[in-house]
Parts: structure tokens; C-alpha cells; sequence
């Protein structure tokens, strides 16, 4: 790994990991893409600039948190489901999963196709939705939508995206998902980095370390862009054109597997 290489994967992940697209996809092809050789502190690497995102969830919603503490209770509703499935399957995904890209180029296309049909089925309905609270999301809800972000699991089918889905399916507006998902990112991937540090800590050598800050503090800049740029866009727009990117970078994947 080089300094540039470092920056490259911080900003894959900023940009995309709280949008529906699968940052976890995005690192995977590009580490392919790059040749860059499997190794634990790549692994490792790759889950734990996590990090600079978590952190700038946190920098932008402290306020948000503070003042409605009934969202603490309700995201750790959401959080539970998640972490039982995830630590269940942890070594499933660790060892088999994260290698797999025809895996990843399926779930591309199928939660591609799922966001799509969602967006059109309750597009209306949620219209009626935007006068919704985001306090307003009942426990029930949340973890519900924590079982979705489970899904997460299977590289490929992104943790916003899950969430997302999940929260279309049970009668959440656009703009409450999607805060409600930045803001169940802070223990989710807290304790997914967390987890891999602590069972497979990463032996640093050379500019390692380096590296790892880099990818960390890039990733940092670029989500607090990416959340900022989120917001914007759905009082706009719906998620139909993220459904149609996950569909062509699906295809891109999958003919590059077959060539």
C-alpha cells in the first residue's frame, strides 16, 4: 500500500459508506482492482477506516442526540438484532464472504432491483410521511429495521441500503431512514471494528500505521461531505437512481469476473 492508495480507499469510503450503494463493495473492487495483495492488516484495514465515518456521524448529530435522548433507546433497539446476526456470522464473512465477488456483484443487482420496486410501490405514501418525526419511529420499527441492517452482513448489500429498504417497507419517510441510519452507523460500526481488532489485532509494520491514519482522517472529511450531500439530495430526489447504479455496477462486476 502506498500514501495515494490510502487516500483512494479513504475517500471510497466517506463518500459511499452512507449511501445505498455498498461502500463495502466499492473497497473490495477497488483493493481487486488495485492488485493490491490480500493480507490481515488489508482486511482489517479496509473495515476499520470505518472510523473517520463513525466519528463524523457523531460530530455532526452530538447535538441532535443530547437534546432527544428517546433516539438513544431506539437506535440500541435497532442495534441488538444487528449485533446478535453479526456476531453469529462473523467468521463466515471474515474468512468466506469478503473474497466473494460474484457474491458482491448479486447483491449489487438484487438490492438494486429491491430499492427500486420499493421507491415506486410506496412512493406515495411516502409523500404522506413528511410531516413524520424522527422521534416519531416507534421501538417496533427500529428493530425491525435492525434485523434489515443485518442483512448487511453479505458484502454487497450495504448497510444503508438495508436500513433504507427496511424503513420504506415499514412506513418511514425518506429523510427519518435516512437520519435514523446515520445515526445506527455510530454502534454498528463502532462494534464491527471493534470486533475485528479484537480478533484478528493487526501486527504494524512500517508505514502502516500511517496508512491507516491517513485512510481514517480522509474518510472522516469525505462522509461528512457525503451525509451533508444525502440530505440535500433526497428533498429532491428519491433512491431510484442508487437502485440503478447498484444495477450497472453490478453488471460492470460481473463482466469483469466472466472476461
Amino acid at each position: 500500500m502506498t500514501i495515494s492508495i490510502a487516500i483512494l480507499l479513504g475517500l471510497l469510503e466517506g463518500i459511499t459508506e452512507f449511501l445505498p450503494i455498498s461502500s463495502t463493495a466499492h473497497l473490495i473492487i477497488a483493493a481487486k482492482a488495485l492488485n493490491l495483495p490480500d493480507s490481515d492488516f488489508l482486511s482489517s484495514f479496509l473495515i476499520s477506516i470505518q472510523l473517520g465515518a463513525i466519528l463524523s456521524v457523531a460530530a455532526l448529530y452530538a447535538q441532535k442526540l443530547l437534546k432527544e435522548p428517546k433516539l438513544i433507546l431506539k437506535i440500541a433497539a435497532a442495534f441488538i438484532p444487528t449485533a446478535i446476526i453479526g456476531l453469529a456470522a462473523y467468521k463466515l464473512v471474515k474468512n468466506y464472504l469478503m473474497e466473494s465477488l460474484p457474491l458482491v456483484a448479486a447483491a449489487l443487482l438484487i438490492g438494486g432491483i429491491i430499492l427500486i420496486i420499493l421507491e415506486k410501490y410506496f412512493a406515495r405514501k411516502n409523500q404522506e410521511l413528511s410531516e413524520q418525526r424522527l422521534t416519531d419511529l416507534s421501538y417496533r420499527q427500529a428493530g425491525l429495521i435492525g434485523v434489515f441492517q443485518a442483512l448487511a452482513i453479505i458484502p454487497g448489500v450495504s448497510r444503508s441500503a438495508a436500513t433504507i429498504m427496511g424503513g420504506i417497507s415499514l412506513g418511514v419517510s425518506r429523510k427519518n431512514i435516512v437520519e435514523f441510519s446515520f445515526l445506527l452507523a455510530l454502534p454498528t460500526m463502532a462494534a464491527a471494528t471493534i470486533l475485528d481488532l479484537y480478533k484478528t489485532p493487526p501486527t504494524l509494520q512500517g508505514q502502516e500505521p500511517l496508512f491507516w491514519c491517513i485512510g481514517i482522517i480522509t474518510a472522516f472529511v469525505t462522509a461528512i461531505i457525503g451525509i451533508k450531500f444525502f440530505l440535500k439530495f433526497i428533498q429532491k430526489h428519491d433512491f431510484q437512481i442508487f437502485g440503478w447504479y447498484r444495477i450497472a455496477l453490478g453488471l460492470i462486476l460481473l463482466a469483469w469476473i466472466l472476461l
